[in-house]
């Protein structure tokens, strides 16, 4: 994605400039000694004198983001996997021909620098360049300026880029990567084992939504990229896998938004002999694990809110959360009629084949969720939109579920597991009976599961993309995923 032809050329004939000067255009064994933080860190805090009685030398690898000066002598900036260090380079101070080379240079170069290390009159830490070498000649320029709508597109379809020039991008990265370090911590000093489960599965299930399709032309069968890998956790539970957790990837063919991309990782933790109101304190708990770990505090910001995360979390009832919303009783609520046209006045599409849980699930996902900003855990869903869910013993209409939002975010879907295989034998078949997708099928390798015996359990998914989102102040999916889908370009 060449922006500007010449400036490709010109940088084409310094590459062949650096040719006949004898360098090697693309050398890899030459390694760096220190990086920029190990610098910083063994000589910052030396005096001018105590820098000049030193006769170390160090070595350093990065890309060139700023260059001042030239002719006899330059300054230049060297950016590193650890962050960045100025180095000053003098014609009379390195071989001829290592000068020639530098003289080369345009920002975005890779280069390698030896010298020493000492403090310029403003007192900035800088290496006294020995040697020099270019070690990538970079063929296209580095913008200057990375920002407005137009570029969102840009800065993600060239991620490679945007990683170069904004600094905070590469830090979201970063911390995306503790979060995940911590989250795995958190699970196996709660004696969690991390367990892979298939990504390619026979049948579509585990959640409700449309999956990939794919082929294999070996086994000549058709083949669904995974939409969530609950049953297969579940199946390991039966196996005596007492508490289990996977952080993989999950894929549904649906929509895009900045809280939705179709490729995303998920958490899920599965745990034997505890229940739904078990996973709730485990998953304040884990917040509380993460904001230490990542040195945050209670209170964060997320779009403009302060968020409190301090635990306990607040808890609402399905029912309770629509009341307050819409202002409809509960009687209400449960009338088809009277909850088909307050959706209807309110702009949603209902469909006439729909159940009641069904336009009152749409009630909620479209009216509810925005208004949930603080921590909230909504509990006792409807059990026909929880088809995995156990029945509440007292309240057999509802399911012994919650979902936790945050910032009008769902962040975590949690149930005790539903282990009656008769009963779940009769959901799959109803779910056969009123899917709208290609897969209708039970999925008869995991009732058998069933029937061999699932211990009372409570499993959680907790989505990490959204959970990275609102612990690095991220708006959109996009920010918090490296290579986000994007339509190929015309």
């Amino acid at each position: 994605m060449l922006e500007d032809n010449s400036i490709y050329h010109t940088r084409l004939q310094k590459l062949e400039q650096l040719k006949q000067l004898g360098f090697s255009p693309y050398p890899n064994t030459i390694k760096p000694t220190h990086t920029s933080k190990q610098i910083l860190e063994v000589y910052n805090d030396k005096t001018h004198e105590e820098l000049e009685s030193i006769t170390d030398t160090v070595s350093i690898a990065g890309r060139v983001t700023a260059i001042r000066g030239f002719g006899k002598a330059g300054f230049i900036v060297i950016n590193d996997r650890a962050g960045k260090i100025q180095a000053y380079v003098q014609k009379n101070k390195m071989d001829e021909k290592e000068f020639s080379a530098f003289e080369l240079l345009d920002t975005g170069d890779i280069v390698w620098i030896q010298g020493t290390p000492f403090k310029t009159k403003t007192g900035e830490l800088t290496i006294r360049a020995l040697k020099f070498n270019i070690l990538n000649k970079t063929l296209a320029e580095l913008p200057e300026k990375w920002h407005g709508l137009k570029d969102v597109e840009i800065r993600y379809r060239r991620r490679y880029v945007d990683l170069i020039v904004n600094q905070h991008v590469k830090q979201t990265f970063i911390a995306r990567a503790k979060i995940i370090d911590a989250v795995r911590d958190f699970f196996k000093s709660h004696e969690f084992i991390e367990v892979e489960t298939p990504m390619m599965h026979t049948i579509a299930g585990g959640a409700s939504a449309k999956p990939f399709e794919t082929y294999h032309n070996a086994l000549n069968m058709p083949l669904y990229l995974r939409i969530a890998p609950e049953l297969y956790l579940k199946r390991l539970i039966v196996g005596g896998m007492e508490r289990i957790f996977e952080i993989n990837r999950n894929f549904r063919n649906e929509g895009i938004s900045t809280k939705h991309n179709p490729e995303f990782t998920m958490l899920e933790f599965y745990q034997a002999y505890a229940t739904y109101e078990d996973l709730m304190k485990t998953t304040e708990d884990m917040f509380g694990y993460l904001l230490k770990r990542i040195g945050m505090n209670d209170e964060i910001e997320f779009n403009s809110r302060r968020i409190n995360l301090i635990s306990p979390f607040k808890r609402v009832t399905f029912y309770e959360a629509l009341t307050t919303r819409t202002g409809l009783s509960l009687d209400g609520l449960k009338d088809k009629t009277i909850i088909s046209k307050y959706a209807s006045e309110h702009g949603l599409k209902v469909e006439q084949s729909s159940d009641v849980a069904g336009i009152q699930l749409e009630v909620f996902d479209k009216l509810v969720e925005d208004t949930l900003i603080d921590p909230t855990f909504v509990t006792q869903f409807p059990v026909e939109v929880s088809p995995l869910a156990r029945r509440n013993d007292g309240k057999p209409e509802i399911a012994d579920r919650f979902e936790l939002y945050i910032s009008g975010m769902e962040i975590a879907n949690a149930f005790s597991e539903l282990n009656d295989p008769v009963d779940q034998h009769k959901r799959f078949e109803q779910q056969v009976v009123d899917a709208d997708e290609a897969v209708k099928e039970v999925d008869e390798n995991y009732i058998d599961a069933l029937r061999v015996g699932l211990p009372p359990t409570a499993g959680e998914g907790i989505g990490i993309d959204r959970l990275v989102m609102l612990l690095t102040n991220s708006s959109s999916i996009r920010d918090v995923i490296l290579f986000p889908l994007l339509k190929k370009q015309e």
